[in-house]
C-alpha cells in the first residue's frame, strides 16, 4: 500500500511542480504559524506483536509563500510512546517509554490559488526524527487539503507516508489536521507631515503655471519656463548653434554652409569651391576648351584655338587667299582648270572644320568686252566655285556669290599678264 501512496505522491509532486515554475514569487503573503494534532502509526514487528503502533501527537508548522502556488513549510511533531525501540536493527530492547520528536522541512505545491475555499496540495520534504536510542531520517510525502477559514487562515488535513531513510526509521505514517494563521507585525502609522500646497503645472516642465512664460510647452527654469531658444529657426537651439542669428545646417553646427570662392553657390554645391564660377557650371567657371583665352561661350571654336578677332576661331582669310591666287580663267571662260580642283578640296576641308563659318566667293574679269557681258561673266565664275565645293559637300546656304566684272582690277589691264590677273575669282571667309 506504501509503494502505491509512494508512486502517486511523486506523480502529482511532479506535475504540481512543473505547475509551479511559472508562477512569480509572492512577495506581499505574510508568513504564517500552525497548530497541529496528529496520530503517529509506527512499523508493525515481531517484538512489537500485541503493543500499541499508534500514538497521538502535537506539532508545530511554520509556513512562508515562495510563489502563489507554492509554500515552504517547517514542521515538528512531538509524542509520548511506548515503543520498544531499537538500539540496532536486529536488537530490539525491552518495552519503554520514550519521547519521540520528528521536525522535517517540506514544501505544499498546491493545485491553485489562496483565494479557493477548498484547494487540495502535495506533500514532500525531509526530516530527522528522535527517540530514546537513536536518531533516524525520513522523507515524509503525501497529500493534504487547504479549507479557507478567513483571510490568511486555514484548516488543513493531511496524510503522509513517511518513507525509510534509514532501518532505524519507527514513524511509518502520519494523519492528522492543523490551523493556520498570519504572523503579522502591526503597522506603524506614519505621521503626516505638513507639506505645501501643490502649485499647478500644465506642462509638467518643473516651473509652476505662475512663473512660467510657457505654461502649455515644456522648457527649463532658465528660460522662465520656456523651450531653448532657437533665434535664426533653423531647427538648432541657441545653446548648440554656433551661429545663432544665421539659419544653418546639423553640419555645420546651426552656422551656414560656407562660400569659399565668393561665387554665390554654397560649397556643398559647389564643384570648384575654391574657384568662383557660375551656376551653370556647377560653380566652376566657363570652361576654356582650346585654352585660346576665350571662354567657350564666345568661341565659336571652342576646340581649336583661334583669336579674339575671329571669335576664337582661327584666322583662316590667309589660307582662303592661296587658294584664290591659283584661280585664274581663259578669256571670256568659267571652267576651272583640272589642276586647281585640289585645292578646292582643302577649302571644303577647312569650312566642314569651322562649321560656323561662311564663304562669299567673288568673281572677277579684265576690261576685254561690254560691261554687260562682264557683269554676267563674273558671276558665272563665281557660281562654277560654288558648284564644285557644293559637289564635294558643302551646303550652299552657307556661300554667297557676287559678280565684279572688271571693277576691282588687281593689276594693270595695259598688259597682257595684268589682265590675266584681274580675271580671278576672290574667296573671303565669314564668321557667325
Amino acid at each position: 500500500m506504501s509503494k502505491k501512496v509512494i508512486g502517486a505522491t511523486i506523480i502529482i509532486f511532479a506535475s504540481l511542480f512543473a505547475n509551479a515554475q511559472d508562477q512569480k514569487v509572492n512577495k506581499n503573503k505574510p508568513a504564517s504559524i500552525a497548530l497541529k494534532g496528529s496520530i503517529l502509526n509506527f512499523k508493525k514487528t515481531p517484538q512489537t506483536e500485541g503493543l500499541t503502533v499508534s500514538t497521538p501527537a502535537v506539532g508545530v508548522q511554520f509556513f512562508k509563500g515562495l510563489a502563489p502556488r507554492l509554500d515552504a513549510v517547517i514542521n515538528l511533531d512531538l509524542s509520548s510512546l511506548k515503543y520498544p525501540y531499537y538500539v540496532s536493527s536486529k536488537q530490539p530492547k525491552a518495552t519503554s517509554n520514550s519521547t519521540y520528536a520528528a521536525v522535517d522541512t517540506r514544501v505544499h505545491l498546491k493545485l491553485g490559488n489562496d483565494d479557493k475555499a477548498l484547494l487540495p496540495y502535495a506533500i514532500l520534504g525531509i526530516g530527522l526524527a528522535k527517540d530514546a536510542a537513536n536518531f533516524t531520517a525520513y522523507a515524509p510525502m503525501g497529500l493534504g487539503l487547504q479549507f479557507k477559514a478567513k483571510q490568511g487562515s486555514f484548516f488543513h488535513v493531511f496524510a503522509t507516508h513517511n518513507a525509510e531513510a534509514s532501518k532505524l526509521t519507527k514513524m511509518h505514517q502520519n494523519y492528522g489536521i492543523s490551523y493556520s494563521f498570519p504572523l503579522k507585525l502591526k503597522e506603524k502609522k506614519a505621521i503626516a507631515l505638513p507639506t505645501a500646497p501643490i502649485q499647478a503645472d500644465q506642462d509638467d516642465d518643473g516651473v509652476s503655471n505662475e512663473n512660467d512664460d510657457c505654461p502649455e510647452r515644456s522648457g527649463l527654469l532658465k528660460y522662465k519656463g520656456c523651450p531653448v531658444p532657437d533665434e535664426d529657426g533653423d531647427g538648432i537651439n541657441d545653446e548648440n548653434d554656433k551661429c545663432p542669428n544665421a539659419e544653418g545646417t546639423v553640419q555645420f553646427r546651426g552656422c551656414p554652409v560656407p562660400d569659399t570662392d565668393k561665387d554665390g553657390i554654397p560649397d556643398d554645391k559647389d564643384t570648384c569651391p575654391t574657384e568662383a564660377g557660375l551656376p551653370g557650371y556647377k560653380g566652376c567657371a566657363i570652361p576654356d576648351t582650346d585654352k585660346d583665352g576665350i571662354n567657350d561661350e564666345l568661341d565659336q571654336c571652342p576646340n581649336i584655338a583661334g583669336v579674339a578677332g575671329n571669335n576664337g576661331c582661327e584666322d583662316l582669310q590667309p589660307k582662303l587667299n592661296n587658294i584664290a591666287a591659283a584661280l585664274k580663267f581663259e578669256i571670256g571662260q568659267v571652267n576651272i582648270a583640272n589642276k586647281l580642283l585640289q585645292s578646292l578640296d582643302s577649302l571644303v576641308q577647312i569650312m566642314t572644320l569651322y562649321p560656323k563659318t561662311s564663304l562669299v566667293i567673288t568673281g572677277h574679269t579684265d576690261n576685254t568686252g561690254t560691261i554687260k557681258i562682264n557683269n554676267r561673266l563674273s558671276l558665272l565664275r563665281a557660281k562654277k566655285v560654288q558648284s564644285y565645293l557644293i559637289k564635294k559637300g558643302l551646303a550652299e546656304n552657307r556661300t554667297t556669290l557676287i559678280g565684279m566684272a572688271d571693277a576691282q582690277p588687281i593689276a594693270s589691264n595695259a598688259t597682257k599678264e595684268g589682265r590675266t590677273q584681274n580675271r580671278r575669282a576672290d574667296l573671303t571667309i565669314k564668321y557667325e
